[in-house]
């Protein structure tokens, strides 16, 4: 379970570096579009993650 844990961080990190590594004036806007968002929506764009995440695992599991 551990080791399942270390791949699937291991995954999000390389995920997430292939925006700004390839597309930087991308990854540059995304990130000012986020900050013209208020606490209500990050917090709504964070839960359906979360719960897309969940349902993912459950599916899967």
């Amino acid at each position: 379970m551990t080791n399942a844990l270390w791949v699937a961080l291991a995954l999000v990190l390389v995920f997430e570096g292939l925006l700004p590594l390839f597309s930087p004036v991308t990854w540059r806007r995304v990130f000012e579009q986020a900050l013209q968002l208020s606490n209500g929506q990050i917090r709504f764009l964070g839960l359906a993650s979360l719960v897309a995440g969940l349902i993912l695992l459950w599916l899967l599991s």
